[in-house]
């Protein structure tokens, strides 16, 4: 079977390769379609030989439009990773494009179609750094948002980083950024290393997350909101308090809120219509600085 995904992994890695003499290119690379204007981007990456592919969705009118960046989940299995598809987000892209943000979902090195080197591996369970990983999936959030704030149609400030997983992890490390950059990070169960061995409710390395989680929070500028369902059992409540409380003890602001239970797994409640309407309310909390109409 390790056979088999090695050489399946082989072929989707030749599938997915850019050819080496493709010059890199970012910015729009499709039309617009609906819902949403949803128009195919290439954002810059770490790997200044590969750009990353990404979603636009924004509103009907020109703008300039406040910036919304969706950081999507990941994983340690290199397949999975592989076969990915596009990341989209779409019920919670329509509920922030309703609301005037364009939205931008990149695919991060490592997924899917844009492919590359995972930079953001943590490494194995015993040994695992969860704090380079996390500022490694931070750099890539940052990029993709520094790309967009300096199109036209985009605010240079006021923008909202919302992650999910292990994207929510990159976010908390972006807490020390610019607040007139960044005006809020809204984090969906954040954190890495859930279902260690694909176990749910066990976690690898947890002390090791949560003093992560602490040097996060130092420095931290940028008001945090943690949303976990009830039923999440990859990061349960309790434990997603436990990390909240380290990353207020090194300094930063993170409000924990517990959502009810969302289908049979609350850990993908962002990924679905229920799920954002079961957090709307806490979205509007959280983001109430930058919903107010734009200039």
């Amino acid at each position: 079977m390790r056979l088999l995904d090695t050489l399946a992994l082989l072929l989707l890695s030749v599938l997915t390769a850019q050819p080496l003499s493709a010059q890199v290119t970012f910015g729009a690379a499709g039309a617009e379609s609906e819902p949403f204007r949803r128009q195919e981007w290439r954002v810059p990456s770490p790997d200044t030989d590969i750009a990353a592919r990404a979603l636009l969705f924004r509103p009907a009118d020109a703008g300039p439009f406040r910036l919304a960046v969706i950081a999507h989940a990941s994983t340690q299995n290199v397949l999975r990773r592989a076969q990915m598809p596009q990341p989209e987000y779409r019920a919670l892209a329509a509920f922030l494009v309703a609301r005037g943000f364009a939205v931008l979902v990149p695919e991060r090195l490592g997924h899917g179609a844009t492919g590359g080197r995972y930079v953001e591996d943590q490494g194995g369970c015993d040994e695992a750094d969860y704090a380079r990983a996390g500022r490694a999936t931070a750099e890539q959030i940052s990029l993709a948002l520094d790309y967009l704030q300096k199109q036209a149609f985009i605010r240079k400030d006021a923008a909202v980083v919302i992650g999910h997983s292990a994207g929510g992890w990159g976010a908390l490390a972006l807490a020390n950024a610019d607040p007139k950059r960044i005006s809020a990070i809204v984090a969906f169960a954040p954190g890495r290393g859930g279902h260690a061995n694909d176990e749910p409710n066990r976690i690898c390395a947890p002390h090791t997350l949560l003093a992560a989680a602490a040097e996060f929070g130092k420095g931290g500028r940028i008001p945090v909101t943690s949303l976990v369902a009830v039923n999440d059992s990859y990061f349960a409540p309790a434990f997603s308090k436990e990390l909240a409380d380290a990353f207020r003890s090194g300094g930063g602001k993170d409000d924990v809120r517990i959502l009810p239970a969302v289908g049979s797994e609350g850990h993908w409640m962002i990924e679905t219509e229920a799920g954002v309407r079961a957090a709307s309310s806490e979205l509007a909390r959280a983001l109430k600085l930058v919903v107010a109409n734009r200039p």
